[in-house]
């Protein structure tokens, strides 16, 4: 929709300081290389360290490779753009050896510091980025705990020691929903998602650390209480979702402003292994409202046990600016395409968002899927989701 693209193409102008009409044309154009990234993808399956979407000197598409033998630069054409793809070699290791890192030694990665980091795939270095508190680092520097991590993990490792913080956005869908929190010993505040279906019955989604009772607080004046009815929840290792139904049929709408007076439709999805690092993508939170921004890590994991236990590194992280308690299970979406749901977030000390991490609507419950305003792409053009 027209609407949906102005209103964050008008974010995205700020952001990156270019008119609206050149802002719009990349987002759609950002949508559109999709399946020429996805073929990429698997032409150098064997070689690839991560692909990602720059913007210095215009919108363009980075290839990393293993190896030095040189690939020469490409295009694609994209909304009516030709979208440069720009191939770089010498990566220290492919995505899916870092991956494989991940899943063999993030028990032993997490008894060699004394809080469990954060761990993601940086599809820009092809390193593993552990994610540590700054009094980890000691007084040998990030270098030398690297090289240490690195004697572990068996692949290069680069140490960030950004976060002071890392928790679940919860207590305080693109609507607000209300319950009983016994963690904090009241009335806890989430965000509802997008509107899903089991081809029966709709329901909205949320994420499952919130209440477990809610009820959707009518926008307006009134701020009327639906009470609402919870059909399950799934929190543990890669889902942070929670389903619950009112009455009657929910339409396929979604609020993408702070003050709730625009409802988009959800027309499609975008599949967690076709999200690139660079990506803009947007949410909406009952704390924080509206906002854009790049993707970071498509491989993340977040630290500590904020997925029942060890989290997989299949979270997609997004830097900020803008997350706070209460955004938990809101809505992240590009124009009127859902992504996925807002689990937690990484802090400073100063309690400043540095990223926010969220469950693409990949891992959806079984037997649920997204509800669209109009007929979905066949059921075959979507991916399995990866449960490792």
């Amino acid at each position: 929709m027209i609407e949906a693209l102005a209103q964050d193409g008008a974010e995205y102008a700020r952001r990156y300081s270019v008119p609206l009409s050149q802002a719009m044309r990349e987002l759609e154009a950002q949508q559109d290389s999709v399946a020429a990234t996805d073929a990429l993808q698997q032409e150098f399956r064997d070689r690839l360290a991560g692909i990602s979407i720059a913007r210095d000197g215009g919108i363009h598409i980075v290839v990393l490779l293993t190896g030095d033998e040189p690939v020469a630069a490409r295009s694609v054409v994209a909304a009516g753009m030709t979208v440069p793809i720009l191939f770089q070699t010498g990566a220290p290791a492919t995505r899916d050896q870092l991956l494989a890192a991940i899943a063999g030694h993030q028990a032993e990665l997490r008894q060699a510091l004394r809080s469990p980091p954060g761990m993601g795939v940086d599809p820009r270095t092809g390193m593993l980025v552990v994610m540590v508190k700054a009094d980890e680092v000691g007084p040998d520097g990030n270098a030398a705990l690297a090289a240490r991590l690195r004697a572990i993990a068996g692949v290069p490792v680069e140490v960030r020691s950004w976060s002071d913080l890392d928790v679940n956005l919860m207590a305080e869908g693109g609507g607000r929903v209300i319950g009983f929190d016994p963690t904090i010993g009241r009335r806890g505040v989430c965000t509802s998602g997008f509107v899903v279906t089991d081809g029966t019955q709709t329901g909205l989604s949320t994420a499952a650390h919130c209440p477990d009772q809610l009820s959707y607080v009518e926008p307006g004046g009134k701020a009327e209480e639906v009470s609402l009815t919870m059909i399950g929840a799934w929190g543990a290792r890669y889902q942070d979702v929670q389903i619950h139904v009112g009455t009657g049929t929910i339409p396929p709408l979604f609020f993408a402003d702070k003050g709730k007076t625009q409802l988009r439709p959800v027309t499609s999805w975008r599949n967690r292994t076709s999200t690139r690092a660079g990506d803009v993508v947007c949410h909406r939170g009952e704390r924080t409202g509206y906002s854009c921004a790049e993707v970071e890590y498509v491989d993340y994991a977040p630290p500590g046990d904020l997925c029942a236990g060890p989290c997989e590194p299949t979270w997609v992280a997004v830097r900020g600016p803008d997350c706070k308690g209460g955004d938990s299970g809101g809505p992240v979406f590009s124009g009127t395409i859902a992504f996925g749901l807002v689990k937690g977030s990484s802090y400073t000390g100063d309690g400043r968002c540095r990223l926010y991490y969220y469950m693409s609507t990949d891992y959806l419950p079984p037997g649920w899927t997204l509800a669209y305003q109009q007929p979905a792409p066949p059921a075959e053009n979507q991916k399995t989701p990866e449960t490792n």
